[in-house]
């Protein structure tokens, strides 16, 4: 269950970063933007590392990098608001000095869990 999590948040990800994603494979988006999915665990990883604990307070940030790849990041809670958590990821791939943002929502189901949303 955590791993088809993971995996849909990367595809909310690359697919928020890119207007045209419906055209696209996910794996070439992926590619595009100069991120390996690898690079999207530990995005996903510390995303679910943030939502672990109390439900996060708007302006907290936790850092990530791939070491394998160079790639790093930010994830930051924009807005909590209706059981649900706003994130920003400012994403910059290994090699790139150009700064990526994206939006994404988790809110929480019935039994706690934080699940991503449109």
């Amino acid at each position: 269950m955590k791993a088809w999590i993971s995996s849909t948040l990367a595809a909310v990800i690359v697919l928020g970063a890119v207007t045209v994603a419906q055209a696209k494979p996910l794996s070439r988006i992926i590619s595009e933007m100069g991120l390996t999915p690898a690079d999207f665990e530990v995005v996903n990883a510390t995303a679910d590392a943030m939502l672990a604990g109390a439900t996060p307070r708007i302006g907290e940030e936790r850092n990530w990098a791939n070491d394998a790849t160079g790639s790093k990041g930010t994830i930051r809670v924009r807005d909590v608001r209706d059981n649900c958590v706003h994130l920003q990821h400012f994403i910059q791939p290994e090699g790139s000095d150009q700064t990526r943002e994206v939006r994404t929502r988790r809110c929480r189901d019935a039994g706690g869990n934080w699940i991503l949303t449109p």
